[in-house]
C-alpha cells in the first residue's frame, strides 16, 4: 500500500478473522495486530520474517479482542503497545473468546497484554516510516480503540471500528461513539483505508459503516418506543438492505447497545456478552461459525 506498508488480510473476514498490518523500513519493521490462533499468528510471523528479514520490534494491538491479540505470544522480540485500558482488557478477558467456540484450535496461547501504554496518542517511529496511534474514545468498537494513522502514506489502520463487508459489531462500545468516531476519522483525511475485518478500501468504508450504524440506531429509537425487546425487532426487521454482509446476526447485539443508548445508560457500559451470544445463536437459527 506504499513503499514499507503491508496490509495482511484474512479472508473472508468473519468472526475472528482479522487483519493486520506491517511496517517496514531500513532494517526495522512493526507489527499492527496479530491473530487469533496460535497457527494463524505463527503464519504471520512467517510473512513478517518474509518481508523485513528480522522480528518486529514493536507489536500495537488496536483493541483487546483474543483475534487481534492472542497472536503477541509469538513475536517475544517485540515491545507490544496499546492503550493504557487495552492492558487491562487483556488481562481481565484472558481466554473468554476462545471460550465461546471451544471446538476451535486455538493452540497453546499465552495471554500476553501490553507493555507500554498511552492515554491519548503517541508516535511510533519505524525507520522513516511515522505512525501516529491514537485513541479514539470514550467508546467504538470498545473502550479501548487505537487507530493506527500514517500521514505520510495517507493509510490508516482502524482495528475493528471499521468493517467492510462484514457487520459492524458495537456491542461493547456504542453505537453513537461509533458514528463519532467514524467522523473523526474521516477529519484524517485517508486515502487507503485498512479494516478490522474485509478487505483493504478507500474512505467509502467510513461512510458505509456509518450508514449501518444510523439503521441501527433509528431501529433501537423507534423499536424502544414500541416496547419491543431487542429480539422481537431483530427478527421483525432481519438484515433489512445489509443482508450481504458476513455476519448479520451481530444486529441483535448491536440492537441492545443501541436500547441501552436509549435508556440513558453509559456508551460501554457492561452486557453480558455470554447470555448475548446465546440470544444470537437462537436468533441465528444455528450456531455461530468461528472459522479461526
Amino acid at each position: 500500500m506504499g513503499d514499507g506498508v503491508h496490509a495482511y488480510v484474512q479472508p473472508a473476514g468473519g468472526w475472528c478473522l482479522n487483519n493486520a498490518g506491517i511496517l517496514v523500513d531500513g532494517g526495522h519493521s512493526a507489527l499492527v495486530d496479530t491473530a487469533a490462533t496460535e497457527s494463524r499468528a505463527r503464519r504471520l510471523r512467517g510473512a513478517v520474517l518474509r518481508l523485513a528479514g528480522r522480528a518486529p520490534r514493536a507489536l500495537v494491538n488496536t483493541h483487546f479482542h483474543g483475534d487481534h491479540t492472542y497472536g503477541n505470544f509469538v513475536f517475544p522480540e517485540a515491545l507490544t503497545i496499546g492503550h493504557e485500558r487495552t492492558r487491562t482488557m487483556v488481562r481481565a478477558a484472558g481466554l473468554h473468546m476462545a471460550g465461546l467456540w471451544p471446538d476451535v484450535c486455538w493452540g497453546d496461547i499465552e495471554i500476553t497484554p501490553p507493555e507500554l501504554t498511552f492515554r491519548d496518542r503517541t508516535t511510533l517511529h519505524v525507520g522513516s516510516i511515522r505512525a501516529e496511534l491514537i485513541h479514539i474514545g470514550p467508546a467504538a468498537h470498545t473502550t479501548d480503540d487505537t487507530v493506527v494513522w500514517l500521514p505520510d502514506q495517507g493509510v490508516l489502520f482502524t482495528g475493528d471500528i471499521v468493517m467492510n463487508g462484514v457487520t459492524p459489531f458495537c456491542v461493547m462500545g456504542s453505537v453513537a461513539g461509533s458514528l463519532q468516531a467514524l467522523d473523526r476519522l474521516r477529519e484524517l483525511g485517508a486515502t487507503t483505508v485498512v479494516p478490522g475485518h474485509g478487505p483493504v478500501g478507500g474512505p467509502e468504508l467510513l461512510d458505509a459503516n456509518a450508514e449501518y450504524l444510523r439503521w441501527v440506531q433509528c431501529l433501537a429509537r423507534e423499536g424502544s418506543a414500541a416496547g419491543l425487546t431487542p429480539l422481537e425487532l431483530a427478527r421483525a426487521t432481519g438484515p433489512g438492505p445489509y443482508a450481504e454482509l458476513l455476519d448479520t446476526e451481530r444486529l441483535l447485539p448491536n440492537l441492545h447497545r443501541g436500547y441501552a443508548e436509549e435508556q440513558g445508560l453509559p456508551e460501554g457500559s457492561p452486557l453480558d456478552i455470554g447470555a448475548l451470544f446465546q440470544e444470537m445463536t437462537e436468533f441465528h437459527g444455528r450456531p455461530l461459525e468461528c472459522h479461526a
